[in-house]
C-alpha cells in the first residue's frame, strides 16, 4: 500500500483482459456493478465498447513497485458523443464551426450507463488520505494523456459528488445534470410507500397497477441462473424493438446480454412479462448492496401502463423486499415524479484544451447549474408526499 514514500506506476491499458478481475474487483465499493470488471470486460468482449463502435479503452491503472494494483479508472478514446447522456453536441458543433476538431476526445464512463458512481477507484482497504491521493493522481493523469494525445478535452460523467468537488478544485469546469430516483424511508410493503403519497397520487398509482393486474400477465424478477438464454433471446428483441423507436441505435449487441449473465448474474434482476406463455416484455435492473439501477426496457406488447409496471412499480416492490434504500430509475422522465422517484443531482467534470472554447463553456455551465437548481426545487415543490403536499 501507498505511504507517500515508494513511487508510483501509472500505466494506460488498452483492455480490461490486462488486469485480473480480482485486482480490479477490489478497488470498486459496495460491488457497485458497472464498475466491476465483469461489467465492463462483458461490454469490450462482446464489442458493444469497442475501437470499432469509437470506444477505444485507454484505461489508467496506478500500481505499486511490485506490480499491486492500487487504482483504475475506465477511460476510452472517443470518436463521436454516442451512448454518454451528458450531452456536447453542442459543445462539438460549435467548436467545428469555429474552426476547431472536437473529436477524438477522452471520456471517463461506463459505456452506455446513465447511473452515478465511482469513476476513481482505488483499493476499498486503504485509508482514506490514501484513497484521496490516488484519485489525485489518476485526475492528473488523465489530463496528462489527454495533453499528449492532442484532444480537445475530457470529460468525467456521473462521478459521485466528492469527486466531482474535488476536480472542481483543480480546475475542471463542473456540470449539474438531474434524474429521479426512489428513496425507501423504511417501507416493509408497497402498500407503506403508497400510504405516504397525497391521496390523488395514491388512487392514481392504484388504478395503473390495477390496470396491469385486470390483463392476467405473469410477472416475475429473475436473477442469476434463474435467467436462461430464452429470456435474454427474448429480452434482446424487446431492447431492440425500443431502442430502435427511441433512438434508431442499439448500442448493446446479443452477446452483451450473455456474457452479463454468465459473469455478473447475481447482480441481475431481470423483470420478465409472459402474456399466454409468450414473454412479452422485460426490464433489466442490476443492484448492489443498497441500491436496484433500473437500466433498459422494452416491449414487444402494448398493454397500458406496463411500462410503469414492469420499470417503476416492480422496481420498488423488489427493492422493498431486499430491503435495498434506493432505486435509480435511469436518464430522463419527470413521469416519474408522480411515482414517487424524486429529482436528484448528478455531476460531470470537463477538461477543455482550448482556451476560448473552456470560457465559453464555463460561462454556459454557470447558467446550466442555475437552470437545473430551479428546476429541481420546482418540482420538489410539486412532491408526491403527503410531508411535502397537501392532502
Amino acid at each position: 500500500m501507498p505511504d507517500g514514500r515508494e513511487a508510483l506506476i501509472i500505466k494506460v491499458i488498452p483492455s480490461l483482459q490486462d488486469v485480473p478481475a480480482v485486482d480490479w474487483d477490489a478497488c470498486v465499493e459496495h460491488q457497485h456493478p458497472f464498475a466491476r470488471h465483469s461489467f465492463l470486460s462483458a461490454l469490450e468482449d462482446s464489442g458493444s465498447a469497442s475501437t470499432d463502435s469509437g470506444w477505444m479503452a485507454q484505461h489508467l491503472i496506478i500500481e505499486d513497485p511490485a506490480g499491486g494494483l492500487l487504482a483504475a479508472a475506465p477511460l476510452y478514446l472517443k470518436n463521436h458523443s454516442y451512448g454518454e447522456y451528458v450531452f456536447d453536441w453542442g459543445w462539438a458543433d460549435a467548436y467545428e464551426r469555429a474552426g476547431g476538431r472536437y473529436y477524438p476526445k477522452l471520456q471517463c464512463a461506463i459505456p452506455f450507463t446513465p447511473v452515478t458512481g465511482a469513476r476513481f477507484l482505488t483499493r476499498t482497504d486503504l485509508s482514506d488520505e490514501q484513497k484521496t491521493e490516488l484519485r489525485r493522481t489518476l485526475a492528473a493523469g488523465m489530463v496528462q494523456l489527454a495533453e499528449q494525445l492532442k484532444v480537445s478535452s475530457l470529460h468525467i460523467t456521473f462521478a459521485t459528488k466528492t469527486e466531482w468537488r474535488d476536480l472542481g478544485s483543480i480546475g475542471l469546469l463542473q456540470r449539474v445534470g438531474q434524474q429521479f430516483h426512489w428513496e425507501n424511508r423504511g417501507y416493509e410493503t408497497f402498500n407503506d410507500f403508497l400510504g405516504d403519497l397525497t391521496s390523488r397520487k395514491r388512487k392514481a398509482i392504484r388504478k395503473e397497477r390495477d390496470a396491469v393486474a385486470k390483463k392476467e400477465l405473469a410477472i416475475q424478477a429473475l436473477s442469476g441462473d434463474e435467467i436462461e438464454e430464452r429470456h435474454w433471446d427474448a429480452f434482446y428483441q424487446f431492447y431492440l424493438a425500443t431502442s430502435d423507436k427511441k433512438w434508431g441505435q442499439s448500442y448493446l449487441n446479443r452477446e452483451f446480454f450473455s456474457l452479463l449473465g454468465k459473469r455478473l448474474g447475481e447482480q441481475v434482476v431481470l423483470i420478465i412479462v409472459e402474456d399466454g406463455g409468450h414473454l412479452v416484455a422485460g426490464a433489466l435492473n442490476l443492484k448492489d448492496d443498497h441500491t436496484l439501477y433500473g437500466r433498459n426496457w422494452g416491449s414487444l406488447a402494448s398493454h397500458k401502463f406496463l411500462h410503469f409496471e414492469a420499470c417503476y412499480y416492480q422496481a420498488i416492490d423488489y427493492a422493498i423486499a431486499h430491503g435495498l434504500q434506493r432505486v435509480e430509475a435511469g436518464a430522463q422522465g419527470p413521469h416519474k415524479l408522480q411515482r414517487g422517484y424524486m429529482p436528484t443531482e448528478t455531476y460531470s467534470a470537463h477538461w477543455i484544451a482550448d482556451p476560448g472554447l473552456k470560457d465559453a463553456i464555463d460561462d454556459f455551465l454557470r447558467h446550466e447549474r442555475r437552470a437545473i437548481q430551479a428546476e429541481i426545487t420546482g418540482l420538489g415543490n410539486n412532491s408526491p408526499f403527503r410531508d411535502a403536499s397537501n392532502d
